[in-house]
């Protein structure tokens, strides 16, 4: 695995790497991380090697995605851990920058996929998908993909990136993964890693609070406020979990839906102790 943390090389590298002997387009992935590796990152690096001839993968806490009292400093990193994982898993290039290498001195340029980035998280967490969608173009013009490969469980940023691909014809396909759950139901999170002992009930108050929701609505409840409802009333059940919003929103434009179904997604966050966690269903 080849390891780079100049953009301009890592550039050069993927264009050379999509070149098959014959001159020929190869197909790559991109997974694109902030580290911090676990079994839902290894499931994207695995769907880009069952279906790419070239897998790439980037490791970037990226400073612009984080609001002025969150967990830059402290978000967890594992670089060994990381790389002997990504090695393993057959990832070809991996591209490890730092802020300043992605952020030179004079940089401006922002992007913002207005009325989308303002929605769930984007609402508590103001400009975090401005600076999801800055770096996440910026990897995509680095390695032109042909995939990039992204987890279910950040469904409102999937939304984001798909109508920035869509909005500036960016040839690349967005590939979403299942979310990938620990044996006690707790959404696979870097952030899992904050939990204590004494705080992991609290946070299973997440999953099952869609669990509910999805049980009302196998039951043929449609009402989105009476489906909010169910949830709400685990999440006030739940000791030790504040929630931060819980909504039913269509999956594509984040917007709230007057009836629940296909495509809707049932989204929450909630702190358990300083601990932001995410979690979502969607009707399929």
């Amino acid at each position: 695995m080849q390891i780079f943390t100049d953009p301009r090389a890592f550039q050069l590298a993927c264009r050379a790497l999509r070149r098959s002997a014959t001159g020929e387009e190869q197909p790559l992935g991109l997974v694109p991380t902030m580290g911090a590796l676990h079994a839902g990152h290894m499931s994207l690096v695995a769907a880009s090697r069952a279906r790419d001839a070239v897998t790439a993968a980037s490791i970037f806490v990226n400073p612009l995605q984080f609001g002025p009292r969150e967990d830059l400093a402290t978000y967890p990193r594992r670089w060994e851990q990381d790389v002997a994982q990504l090695e393993a898993a057959g990832v070809a290039l991996l591209f490890a920058p730092t802020p300043e290498t992605m952020y030179p001195p004079g940089f401006t340029t922002a992007v913002e996929v207005t009325g989308l980035s303002e929605r769930l998280c984007g609402a508590s967490r103001p400009g975090h998908f401005r600076g999801v969608a800055t770096v996440v173009l910026k990897l995509f013009l680095l390695a032109a993909p042909q995939r990039a490969y992204f987890g279910q469980k950040d469904a409102a940023q999937v939304a984001v990136l798909r109508r920035m691909v869509r909005d500036l014809n960016l040839d690349i396909e967005i590939v979403v993964q299942p979310i990938v759950r620990e044996a006690d139901g707790l959404a696979m999170s870097s952030r899992n890693a904050y939990l204590s002992a004494a705080e992991r009930p609290a946070a299973l108050g997440l999953s099952r609070t869609l669990r509910a929701i999805e049980a009302a609505y196998a039951g043929g409840e449609r009402d989105p406020q009476r489906l909010l409802a169910v949830g709400d009333a685990v999440v006030t059940a739940t000791p030790g979990l504040r929630l931060d919003y819980l909504a039913a929103v269509d999956a594509d434009s984040l917007a709230p839906v007057a009836c629940a179904g296909p495509n809707t997604l049932f989204a929450i966050a909630a702190f358990v102790g300083k601990t932001r966690l995410i979690d979502n269903w969607l009707v399929s």
